[in-house]
């Protein structure tokens, strides 16, 4: 159930982060066993401004990508599995383009990145996978060239606000230490409402984001909320709501506060 549940917040927030760059698909099906890909994320619109808000999470979407999320340590099989996705998602493009009477281009699949909170050295050793220190952060070990897979060691990544996105999606203290993170954000104007209070918006099918941040101050009162993705929705949108109401207390007061609060 817990890792459902991991599963479920993990595309909901890749979801709201992605959508305003291109196109999200959520468990989209390959080949005749019915295996769901997590999130396919296909680019479209370009807002330089927006990607640089998803840091780290931005550069993996400059291109097209397969997300697979784990909450607990992905083992070899759950790899495997990962890349038999792929490769059957190459098989199904191949064969569109045989319909379409166009040249397949392998330059159009996927990368493949695999999100795991903790990962063994024999495991990486295993699969050829390797860092890229030059281009990617700590953490990030890329499979052989042809392979077009990634694995991205959440507990491994530098704790700066370029990782935050991906941070949120680790578990324990590394998650928790991200969520208070977010808070401290000096864009957080520019997030508050994309994707945190979407987020809370969607999980809880509010029609507005006011709305949401009145129901999150009645909920943080409560002494315990058992939904997971509620747990990480209130502790998220509470910080964020705090420090939104706190400006525009100032601002009434006619209190300059800082960048504009845009709603």
């Amino acid at each position: 159930m817990t890792r459902f549940i991991h599963d479920r917040f993990a595309k909901d927030l890749l979801t709201e982060l992605l959508s305003p760059i291109g196109t999200v698909n959520i468990g989209h099906d390959v080949t005749a066993e019915v295996r769901e890909i997590d999130v396919y994320f296909i680019p479209s619109t370009v807002i330089p401004e927006y990607s640089a808000t998803l840091g780290l999470l931005g550069k993996m979407a400059d291109t097209a990508a397969i997300f697979e999320p784990f909450r607990n340590p992905v083992t070899v099989g759950e790899v495997i599995s990962c890349m038999s996705k792929l490769w059957d998602l190459r098989g199904e493009l191949e064969r569109q383009a045989r319909r379409e009477n166009t040249r397949y281009d392998d330059a159009k699949l996927p990368l493949l990145w695999i999100l795991t909170p903790t990962a063994s050295k024999a495991l990486l050793e295993g699969f050829g996978a390797v860092p890229k220190p030059e281009d990617w952060l700590d953490g990030i070990y890329f499979l052989p060239r042809h392979l077009k897979s990634a694995m991205v060691v959440i507990h491994q990544l530098p704790e700066t606000p370029e990782t935050l996105w991906l941070r949120i999606l680790g578990k324990g203290k590394v998650q928790q230490r991200a969520i208070a993170q977010l808070s401290s954000l000096s864009t957080y104007t520019k997030l508050i409402t994309h994707p945190t209070l979407l987020l809370f918006r969607r999980i809880k099918g509010f029609k507005s984001t006011q709305s949401a941040i009145n129901f999150v101050y009645l909920l943080s009162n409560r002494r315990s909320v058992t939904d997971y993705r509620a747990r990480i929705a209130v502790s998220v949108t509470v910080k964020l709501s705090n420090r939104y109401r706190t400006r525009v207390t100032a601002r009434r007061a006619g209190v300059n506060y800082g960048d504009p609060i845009t709603f």
